[in-house]
């Protein structure tokens, strides 16, 4: 079977090496050399609810509320940070031109990065896309296409944000305006000079940047956001939550999202510290700053990095990280199935403490954190997954993970490099479908789609090098073709190979006996398996369903790995999985 590994500049038609003319076409056929953005803007899409015919965001008198904008946190110049990119919402008050309607504009950007992130959205009805051109300095250019999904119509699963009401001369609706941030791929290790957007009028872009690859860090520890759900509620109180390192080192930065949220969460303060038993700390918590301050307001949608810090993390370790929420919060983006207990305090800020006296309540769920880097290392490998991957029937508390004995292996060896292990498993998952809406306060924690999260869960994770996808036994549950999977597959594959990753495709476990699992669930199962052990798309195989199976009924899961459930392999199976993984694919 041929495997290989696709570089950007291959997925991009190769880099082409132009002349030196940095410059672009302009619309009339003139040339114009390139210009920032907001000197290109063309359109005014917010307004005030009192005087919505000053802005004309669609051509049909349709606007965004400015109001709604600030009580989500997007206020002009608001340096706002989504799939870890730094983008600015315009510096401009409601009804001055706020965005530019792309048709061949040449825009000036520069720097290193991955990626190119686009604040975006249509106003056709249906996806406004395009080809534009990336220059980088020295004269080459690749090109890139980007598709913005409509304002009104496109999918809430993939937003940025979502606004409760949509302002037009006849009166304030109560619809939900979207924006998107869209990242498309660029060629690593050359520096951005100008990006030439596409032609496409209904296709307005508000802000953009090149998406810094995150060098000099390694992740070691990272959960998915799976739903927004009802918390607490939570008035003055610090959460102190445990995480299982993989990879260590002297540095340590952490990620707060507010992924899915419609209003901003305010951090007063934060810390991390090693765990000594329960919630009180080996020694002093070390606090954390965010941009020189101790906290920090995360916009909705939009995610934080703390700065770094120096503080030596070791390898396969829990860690405390706390913060205090000095606010009341009602309902926070979360990671539902930790395996892990963690602990809400008594009110006040006591992020700082290294007893645990004052934390007098726990929770299972890990709320905002998703992401522990560290300094150093060699990169990340990243597990796309359902609730195999995620731990479901695992031993609370003891990291019996199938991504933890993985990473324990891959810290006892010196074959490959040792290097960090990112679960991004979410129990109910599925490949093609969204279980959670992707918008609004919801018990359903089942995730949106692994398409509809790849960007957010694998392309921009701290040094993420390949990809591990282990997904599908949900869609044929729930009466998904084999084709249907197949092709959300090769979308996975395809997008990350456009990113430099090198990614693997483990084949779907048996589950006969599980209520589900039916034999027209197997017969799926089977079939978009036997595609996985011959395709061409993946740079490898990993066959967990031959690891699993009973020999003697390949349809079920051997009895010593079952858990119980049929469908959730318990300690033993999920080792046996990560036993089984060949490191030199990784």
């Amino acid at each position: 079977m041929r495997r290989r590994v696709w570089g950007t500049a291959v997925v991009l038609g190769l880099l082409a090496a132009v002349a030196p003319a940095v410059s672009a076409r302009a619309a009339d056929g003139g040339v114009t050399e390139p210009a920032p953005l907001e000197r290109l803007f063309d359109n005014r899409a917010v307004s005030h609810d009192a005087r919505p015919a000053e802005a004309d965001f669609d051509g049909a008198g349709g606007s965004l509320s400015a109001a709604d904008l600030t009580a989500a946190g997007w206020t002009p110049w608001r340096a706002l940070t989504v799939q870890g990119a730094r983008l600015t919402w315009p510096r401009r008050t409601a009804g001055e031109p706020d965005n530019v309607r792309a048709a061949g504009q040449s825009v000036r950007v520069r720097g290193h990065g991955d990626a190119l992130a686009l604040l975006v959205a249509g106003t056709a009805g249906t996806d406004a896309t395009g080809t534009g051109t990336v220059r980088y300095a020295g004269g080459a250019r690749s090109t890139y296409r980007l598709t913005a999904p409509d304002w009104r119509t496109g999918p809430l699963a993939t937003k940025a944000v979502a606004l409760p009401h949509i302002n037009t001369p006849d009166g304030q609706l109560t619809e939900k305006a979207r924006l998107y941030v869209v990242t498309v791929p660029i060629a690593r290790g050359r520096e951005v000079a100008s990006v030439t957007l596409p032609r496409n009028r209904d296709l307005h872009v508000f802000a953009l940047a090149v998406r810094p690859e995150s060098r000099g860090w390694t992740g070691s520890w990272a959960a998915s956001t799976s739903g927004h759900t009802a918390v607490g509620p939570w008035t003055d109180r610090t959460l102190r939550l445990v995480v299982h390192t993989s990879a260590g080192g002297p540095r340590v930065r952490i990620r707060l999202d507010n992924t899915f949220a419609s209003a901003p969460v305010r951090v007063a303060s934060a810390t991390v510290a090693l765990q000594g038993v329960g919630a009180a700390a080996r020694s002093a918590p070390v606090p954390l700053s965010f941009r020189g301050a101790a906290g920090t307001a995360i916009p909705a949608g939009a995610q934080e990095f703390s700065d770094p810090l120096g503080f030596e993390v070791p390898p396969d370790t829990n860690l405390l990280v706390s913060f205090h929420l000095p606010g009341t919060v009602t309902a926070a983006p979360v990671h539902r199935l930790a395996q892990q207990t963690s602990y809400v305090s008594e009110p006040g800020d006591h992020a700082g403490d290294g007893s645990a006296t004052a934390y007098t309540s726990a929770v299972t769920a890990w709320p905002l954190l998703t992401g522990v880097d560290v300094g150093g290392g060699p990169g990340s490998v990243v597990l796309l997954g359902d609730s195999i991957t995620d731990g479901e029937k695992s031993t609370a508390g003891a990291n019996r993970r199938w991504p933890d004995v993985l990473a324990r292996r891959l810290l006892a060896q010196d074959e490959v490099p040792r290097y960090g292990v990112l679960n991004q498993g979410i129990s109910a998952n599925r490949v093609v479908t969204d279980r959670y809406p992707g918008d609004g306060v919801s018990t359903d924690t089942g995730g949106v789609s692994a398409l509809h999260r790849l960007d957010r869960d694998v392309l921009a994770q701290t040094s993420a090098r390949s990809v591990v996808v282990f997904q599908g036994v949900n869609d044929v549950r729930w009466g998904a073709t084999a084709d249907e999977v197949v092709t959300g597959l090769r979308e996975i594959a395809a997008r990350g190979h456009e990113r430099g990753l090198r990614t693997l495709a483990a084949t779907i476990a048996p589950c006969e006996g599980e209520t589900r699992c039916t034999a027209a669930a197997d017969a799926q199962r089977v079939a978009v398996n036997e595609w996985i052990r011959g395709n061409e798309d993946f740079d490898g195989v990993l066959d967990f369903d031959a690891v699993l199976r009973d020999p003697d009924r390949p349809a079920r899961m051997l009895p010593a790995y079952d858990s119980g459930d049929h469908l959730h392999p318990g300690d033993a199976g999920l080792a046996a999985l990560a036993e089984s993984v060949d490191l030199g694919l990784l």
